[in-house]
C-alpha cells in the first residue's frame, strides 16, 4: 500500500464510505454494515478496499466471524465520530433557517414568576418558535435552584433571597418587582404615599405560606429591626390573603405586579419603601453545561426587556 495520503483522503474519499466504515466497526460484519447503508456486500467490500489504499494502511482485520478493527482502524474511527458529530450540529444549526429551530426546553420557575412574567412569555416565544417546545414547572425558590443543579430542568428563574445557594449557576438578570402592603378601603394608613414594615407589624396581618420566599422576606426584615412577625391569619396563597382583606380582616404584602385593575378598586395599596421590598429576579442555567439553541433563544427574549426598576 502507498503512504498516507491527505489529500487524496479529503478528495477521493464519500461519507457514505465513512459511514460504512462505521458500520462495520460496530456491527463487526461488512455484509451487515452493507445492509445498513442499503447498498450490495460487493460495493461495500470494494469501497473498504479503496479506503484502505487511499489511507495507506490496514483498517479492517478480517476473521471468521466478521471483521475488527485494527489500530489504524481505532483512531480512524474516533476521528470520524468526531466529524459526523459536528455535522448533525451543522445539521441542525442550518436547519433553523430552513425549517424552524425545534428542541425541547425544561422550565422551572415560582409561581410569582409564572403568574406576573412568564406565562405571557412563553405564550409570545411559542408563537415565534412554533416547533419548540416548552415545559414548565412551578416550584418554590430553592426547588427551583435544586432542579436546575440536578439537570431536572435546562432553565431556571428564581427571585433572589439571602441563604440560597447560586454555586455553580451561570445567572443573567430578568425581572424586578416591588412588594406593597394591601389595606382594606378607608384604612388610616390607606392614604400614605408609603410605609415602612415597622408601620404594619402591630396591624392584623394576613399570612401565606411559611415557605415562600415572600413570607421569609418579610420575616428576615423584621428580624433585622428586632422584631416577630405574628399573624392572625395564614392562608396558602395570595388571592386568599386579598380576600380576607377586603373584608376588612386584615392587611397583607404582596407583589404589586400581582393586583389586576379591579383590586385597586377594592383594596388601597401602598408600596414599602425599604430596599429590601425591591425584588430581582434571575434566569440561571447550569455554568459550564451547553446551552441548546432552543434554550437559548428562550434565554434571549426573557432577558431582552431592562431588568426593573431600582431599589429607593
Amino acid at each position: 500500500m502507498s503512504g498516507l495520503s491527505v489529500h487524496a483522503l479529503i478528495r477521493r474519499v464519500d461519507l457514505l464510505t465513512l459511514r460504512l466504515f462505521l458500520a462495520a466497526i460496530e456491527e463487526r460484519q461488512l455484509g451487515r454494515a452493507a445492509q445498513l447503508e442499503n447498498i450490495a456486500p460487493s460495493a461495500a467490500t470494494k469501497r473498504i478496499q479503496d479506503l484502505e489504499d487511499i489511507a495507506g494502511v490496514r483498517l479492517l482485520e478480517r476473521n471468521p466471524k466478521g471483521v475488527a478493527p485494527s489500530k489504524a482502524g481505532l483512531v480512524l474511527a474516533r476521528r470520524l465520530q468526531v466529524i459526523f458529530a459536528n455535522l448533525e450540529d451543522l445539521r441542525r444549526e442550518l436547519a433553523e433557517f430552513t425549517e424552524g429551530v425545534r428542541g425541547h426546553v425544561r422550565v422551572a420557575a415560582t409561581g410569582a414568576i409564572i403568574v406576573q412574567h412568564l406565562a405571557r412569555e412563553i405564550g409570545d416565544f411559542t408563537r415565534n418558535f412554533p416547533f419548540i417546545e416548552v415545559e414548565i414547572q412551578e416550584e418554590d425558590n430553592p426547588a427551583v435552584l435544586r432542579a436546575l443543579k440536578a439537570g431536572e430542568v435546562d432553565v431556571a428563574l428564581y427571585v433572589h433571597a439571602e441563604g440560597l445557594d447560586y454555586e455553580a449557576l451561570a445567572t443573567t438578570p430578568y425581572r424586578s418587582d416591588r412588594l406593597v402592603v394591601v389595606f382594606p378601603k378607608g384604612h388610616r394608613f390607606a392614604e400614605m404615599g408609603a410605609v415602612t414594615l415597622a408601620d404594619i407589624l402591630d396591624e392584623t396581618f394576613i399570612a401565606i405560606r411559611p415557605g415562600t420566599t415572600l413570607m421569609t422576606q418579610i420575616r428576615a426584615a423584621a428580624r433585622a429591626m428586632g422584631r416577630e412577625l405574628r399573624p392572625r391569619f395564614n392562608v396558602n396563597g395570595i388571592n386568599a390573603a386579598r380576600s380576607l382583606v377586603q373584608e376588612g380582616l386584615g392587611v397583607t404584602v404582596q407583589p404589586e405586579c400581582m393586583l389586576s385593575i379591579e383590586d385597586f378598586e377594592r383594596v388601597s395599596v401602598t408600596r414599602i419603601a425599604e430596599p429590601w421590598a425591591v425584588r430581582r429576579m434571575h434566569v440561571a442555567t447550569q455554568r459550564g453545561v451547553p446551552v441548546s439553541p432552543a434554550a437559548r433563544l428562550l434565554i434571549e427574549q426573557l432577558t431582552a426587556q431592562p431588568a426593573g426598576e431600582e431599589a429607593p
